[in-house]
């Protein structure tokens, strides 16, 4: 699987899309490849957190392979875009964070590839933009779902109306990223961040998640009952009784067992 790459670090994986020489655009081999690790990462409960990037010093992921796509009709373009949605859906839902560490050009899928990640950092000489109604469709990997929940209706509007590319700084001022750093800081710092999340209570963490994933889609009475549901859960780990048994009597908690 050449095109995209995973190496474990101890309790991280690290997700790299290998097509610099494209931009790492998402072709058809391409979502194929990051299926398969995707595939990976979802059996591997040992992994805490998780970090996607792209190769080369120019592109987190340019967007899809648009001379692949340009002849396709309205069913074989229907079946392209589910392809994508469900593989970054189970990229949203995997058991463990994701962080998109973006480096370059996040433009259209590759910009909704890091939308389906839980954090962004970018490098600061990363761009974002979804460009694709300049091209006469829509953005069709989850940009219209997705963009709007994280930075607002009207400002998505704005951008994917206009196809403006927004640089980080403003990213940043949006919330559309959590940090920005040098180039060559970045996966230093998606790292530190990952370790940050490893050092939590994994149960915790991913309970976490999902009622955050679940909650945000329904009205706040329900939300409140699934927020119920994941807090009461993690009192039947052995990492709960440990840890806070740990902070009553005032002792260092040596670490989670993810048990």
């Amino acid at each position: 699987m050449s095109s995209v790459l995973l190496e474990i670090k101890n309790h991280i994986g690290i997700v790299t899309i290998n097509k610099p020489n494209v931009l790492n655009a998402l072709s058809t081999e391409v979502l194929t490849d990051l299926d398969k690790v995707v595939t990976e990462l979802e059996k591997n409960n040992d992994l805490y957190a998780v970090i996607i990037t792209g190769a080369g010093e120019k592109s987190f992921v340019a967007g899809a392979d648009i001379a692949e796509m340009k002849d396709k009709n309205p069913k074989e373009s229907a079946e392209y875009a589910k392809f994508a949605h469900g593989i970054f859906t189970r990229i949203e839902n995997l058991h463990c964070p994701v962080i998109a560490a973006v480096n370059g050009f996040a433009l259209g899928g590759g910009c909704e590839l890091a939308l389906a990640c839980d954090i962004r950092i970018a490098s600061n000489k990363a761009r974002f933009a979804q460009p694709e109604v300049g091209l006469g469709i829509t953005p069709g990997f989850g940009g219209t779902q997705r963009l709007p929940r994280i930075i607002g209706t009207a400002r998505a509007k704005e951008l994917i109306y206009t196809c403006r590319h927004v640089k980080a700084d403003e990213a940043l001022s949006i919330g559309l990223v959590t940090a920005i750093t040098e180039p060559e800081k970045l996966m230093e710092e998606a790292m530190k961040l990952a370790e940050l999340i490893c050092a939590q209570a994994p149960i915790a963490v991913k309970n976490a998640k999902t009622a955050i994933n679940k909650g945000i889609q329904v009205p706040i009475e329900e939300s409140l009952g699934i927020e119920t549901e994941y807090f009461s859960a993690c009192f039947a780990t052995e990492d709960q009784k440990m840890a806070m048994t740990a902070f009553v009597n005032k002792e260092k908690n040596e670490g989670f067992k993810n048990k």
